[in-house]
């Protein structure tokens, strides 16, 4: 077996283009991601809780949804007032990623990620949280090949680029200033994997002979193979940082991996015998959840607990679209199902206790608009785009699935994201 030349370059691949307006600003990353490392948080001013220049602290989180529209408009809805600001224009984009802070958007034709700051962030203190906000901006822009995949971690933010295998980590602190920096850059051969930071380290698949991501393995902070430091991971597909560790979705279950000082561990978490569905192939939850929620092909959905490093299968009556695990005490998991209605689903009965009315028949018959919906979960709502219907819902879970708020959008909300956690 081929073992493709992986390594950190002495130029630059991926050409970086800061925007203009680029000033200093926020934070952003995973807050509640205990993989931190020291020195991962940006450099704070005044009193040491992560002011940034240009910031201020308020009282509360400053929750926004940030949407672009069919024409790449970008706008900034505060989820407080009611209130929408513009931020600027990207074009062609194709999908869309966040670290609860920034926007990063790619572009299937073009090959352009570009970075959007939303102004709004947590601050993780321990034992309570502080809350800022600054100007909203686009930061700039990373030119590569064929849509981007974009993986945000402590210290680092994964770029990665399947059709030319190449990808770069973006360094946290500068991104958090307000610059784009590149802190480390790979190399290899095409094929559709990821590129995931772990702290100052670098896990990224290797392929096999058809392709498709085999293994993972990981790289210093240089870019260097580490050795004996690797995993099978056959057709990898699907990541999330929990609490515990990564999680990579592979073919016999999934791959857990944490850190001890420099210590990579590996765990299988394999999925039960004679699995009753397809594998999990994307998770989802809310932030700092170590249970996490994936689609088990079109017959439910799959839990995975991270502590107990199990698996339970939840079967729904219809397919599901998406799904988030939202607590791990009661075991509920939102979904959007094939139909349209957002479900609450229940782990303990392993049935659907509440359910909206459809949301989204418009946008079902629209392939191209639904590929960009997205179902999005906090500590309180669910927040859902409904492209073709211009409007963004936000549902009260907890409260029989409650349409708490629907906000009528100017234009077509094709791609969006919660910021300000």
């Amino acid at each position: 077996m081929h073992t493709p030349n992986i390594l950190l370059l002495a130029l630059p691949l991926l050409a970086l283009t800061l925007a203009s307006c680029s000033s200093t600003d926020s934070s952003g990353d995973d807050v509640n991601n205990p993989l931190v490392a020291s020195g991962s948080a940006p450099a704070p001013v005044g009193d040491g809780h992560g002011t940034l220049q240009g910031s201020t602290e308020v009282a509360e989180p400053q929750l926004h949804l940030m949407t672009v529209d069919t024409d790449g408009h970008v706008d900034l809805l505060d989820l407080a007032d009611e209130t929408t600001t513009g931020i600027g224009e990207v074009q062609d984009v194709s999908d869309t990623f966040t670290d609860g802070r920034h926007l990063f958007t790619s572009s299937a034709t073009t090959g352009v990620m570009t970075v959007i700051d939303s102004g709004m962030w947590t601050w993780d203190h321990e034992d309570h949280f502080h809350y800022y906000r600054g100007e909203p901006k686009i930061i700039g822009t990373i030119d590569g090949t064929g849509e981007a995949m974009v993986t945000p971690g402590s210290s680092g933010t994964g770029i990665y680029f399947p059709d030319s295998g190449e990808g770069a980590v973006l360094d946290n602190d500068a991104l958090a200033q307000g610059e784009l920096t590149v802190r480390t850059e790979f190399s290899g051969q095409p094929h559709g994997g990821m590129l995931i930071p772990l702290s100052n380290l670098t896990l990224l698949t290797r392929p096999g002979i058809d392709a498709t991501a085999a293994s993972v393995q990981v790289y210093d902070a240089d870019g260097e193979l580490v050795d004996g430091s690797s995993a099978e991971c056959v057709d990898a597909q699907g990541t999330i940082t929990t609490p515990v560790g990564i999680v990579i979705g592979c073919d016999d279950g999934a791959l857990l991996v944490t850190l001890d000082g420099d210590q990579v561990t590996f765990e299988r978490i394999p999925y039960p015998a004679d699995p009753p569905t397809d594998k999990a192939t994307e998770f989802r939850a809310r932030e700092g959840r170590p249970t996490v929620a994936a689609v088990a092909g079109d017959q439910g959905a799959w839990l995975l607990d991270t502590r107990r490093r199990s698996w339970q299968f939840i079967p729904t009556e219809a397919p599901l679209l998406q799904v988030s695990a939202v607590d791990d005490r009661e075991g509920h998991v939102i979904a959007l199902g094939n139909d349209g209605r957002i479900l609450v689903l229940s782990a303990e009965t392993s049935g659907t206790i509440a359910a909206t009315e459809p949301l989204l028949a418009g946008t079902l018959k629209n392939p191209a608009l639904l590929a960009g919906v997205e179902l999005t979960t906090d500590q309180q709502r669910a927040y859902l785009n409904a492209p073709a219907e211009q409007q963004l819902h936000e549902i009260d879970f907890a409260d029989n699935a409650r349409i708490a708020r629907t906000f009528d959008t100017a234009s077509v909300p094709a791609h969006f994201a919660e910021t300000g956690r």
